[in-house]
Formats: structure tokens, sequence, C-alpha cells
């Protein structure tokens, strides 16, 4: 099991570690766990519609970054963000089924039997999927790793999902890069301030502030 630590804490914690040991492998028990706990996330009518891969050996990770940048294809070579990225030992790609959900919403309980996309104006398989990496991301924190979720550029999905195997009908919200955190440079992004809670809580009506605490 993982080690325990107090959940506001481990919130806190978490930050987006773009540069990792490579070294210090993680192992597939640490993975397997995180995704465990990633299948707690919340699901739509509990579709469960998402698959995580693990590529936790250099030729896997390789293989996705080859597919991923066009490395293979003459692109250009990678800066500094996407080297000390690239140093990750384990990779989780987050796959989102929709079929799953127009299935799950056609049965009688539900009854959305035109299996419509208008019924959804949130792609909830996106959404559910993206929970899930939230959940590795912290438990990540809880395990004692560095975590990053990061996207894949549009013209490569198609590309790394031949890569792997993985079906048409998945789609690639996301991936999250595991491993032992090294020092790496303050994000410039940090720089644009953390919005306080009076900024983004709205009470009873959108624009009106909380009340000063008493």
């Amino acid at each position: 099991m993982l080690a325990g630590m107090e959940f506001r804490e481990t919130v806190r914690r978490r930050r987006m570690v773009r540069r990792f040991d490579p070294r210090v492998p993680v192992p597939f028990n640490t993975i397997r766990d995180l995704v465990e706990l990633a299948t707690r996330a919340p699901s739509a009518g509990f579709s469960q519609g998402w698959d995580y891969l693990a590529l936790t050996d250099t030729a896997q990770t390789g293989a996705f970054w080859a597919a991923a940048t066009a490395q293979d294809a003459g692109g250009a070579a990678p800066d500094r963000w996407l080297t000390g990225l690239m140093s990750a030992p384990a990779l989780v790609l987050c796959l989102a089924n929709p079929t799953a959900y127009l299935d799950r919403y056609a049965e009688p309980d539900k009854g959305w039997t035109d299996r419509s996309l208008d019924h959804w104006p949130i792609p909830y398989w996106d959404t559910d999927v993206a929970m899930g990496a939230m959940v590795i991301l912290l438990g990540a924190v809880d395990a004692g790793l560095g975590a990053l979720f990061f996207g894949v550029p549009a013209e490569a999905h198609a590309r790394v999902k031949d890569a792997f195997g993985v079906p048409d009908d998945r789609r690639i919200v996301g991936v999250v890069a595991l491993g032992q955190p090294l020092p790496h440079p303050r994000s410039r992004s940090l720089r644009r301030g953390r919005r306080g809670v009076d900024e983004v809580l709205h009470v009873g009506r959108y624009g009106e502030a909380p009340q000063p605490h008493s």
C-alpha cells in the first residue's frame, strides 16, 4: 500500500515536476497502485470509460517520444523543458472511451437511445479521465514521486496510438510522467501568482464575493 499523508498536505505539496532522475525506475507495483486509485475517480453513470497505458522502460518511453515529437522524421531538437521531461522513467497514457458513455446512457435507466452527442455539451469521457489523472498526480506525491501531466500535440495523436496499438476509438486525454524528481527551474508561468479563494469563490450569484470572516 502507498504511504499515508494528510490530504491537505498532499494537495499543497503537489507540483508539476519537469526533470527526473532516469537512473531511478518507478516500481511497477507503484504504478499499479496509482492506477487502482485512479479507478476511484468519479464516473458519469459509472461508465468507467477509461484506460491507462503504462510505459515503464526506455524502449517503450523512447518509442513514445519518437512518435510524439517526430524525432525520427527530422523534427527539431528538444528544448530544455522537453529534455527534462523526456528523462522520466515511466509514462502513463490516460485514455478515454466515448463509446462506453454512449452505450451506458442508451440503457433503459438513462434512455438516450439516440446516442446523440448533443446530450453531452461537456465530454464527460474526457472529464472523468482527467479526474483520474489528478488522482494519479496526488497519489504520486503520497508515494514520494514527482509527476507531471502533459498533453500530446494534436498532429501526434494518431502516431502515438499507432505505435502502441491503441484502438482508434480511444482519445488521448493526456500523459502523466512519473519518476524521482530532480531540481529544475521554477516555471515562469508561476509568476502570474495564484488566484486567492476570495477572487475565485462566488456566493449566491456570480460576482458576489464571500462575506468577511466573522
